[in-house]
């Protein structure tokens, strides 16, 4: 089983200028915790729903509105992605990356093929790849 099987194909992906605000609220509206980070098509970081949280203000903020507002569009996720990004292909093996995820300590693993994003396997679809392999070698083990 290979990631290419498993992964989300064309994920969703914001550009290096994009406001801490909209990609929160990407986030929020699409349901996911991993936004890679393009630039001209190339990927140049990846942010997270913790890194995003890390800049939001606290609810005990005793900032208003309006610079809560103005300030939340002003920074970046260029300012607050990581850019060091480890990624995987399509090709790879489910197990490997699964070892990939755990070794890092991440959450996701953006999907390169040709230099460009093809994909993006998080946590939950390993999840997902290894109860199918387990579930398919019970069923064999009782016929």
């Amino acid at each position: 089983m290979d990631v290419r099987e498993w992964m989300t194909k064309d994920p969703v992906a914001a550009a290096p200028t994009t406001s801490i605000k909209a990609a929160w609220k990407l986030l929020q509206d699409r349901k996911i915790r991993h936004l890679p980070v393009l630039d001209a098509g190339k990927m140049v970081g990846i942010v997270t729903d913790r890194d995003l949280r890390r800049v939001l203000p606290s609810p005990a903020t005793s900032l208003e509105i309006h610079e809560l507002n103005y300030l939340l569009d002003k920074i970046t996720v260029n300012e607050v992605m990581t850019k060091d990004v480890i990624t995987t292909t399509p090709f790879t093996p489910i197990p490997h990356a699964a070892r990939t995820l755990l070794r890092n300590r991440i959450g996701a693993l953006p999907v390169i093929e040709g230099g460009a994003l093809v994909g993006i396997l998080s946590q939950t679809d390993v999840l997902e790849a290894l109860t199918s392999m387990a579930e398919t070698q019970a069923v064999q083990r009782v016929a």
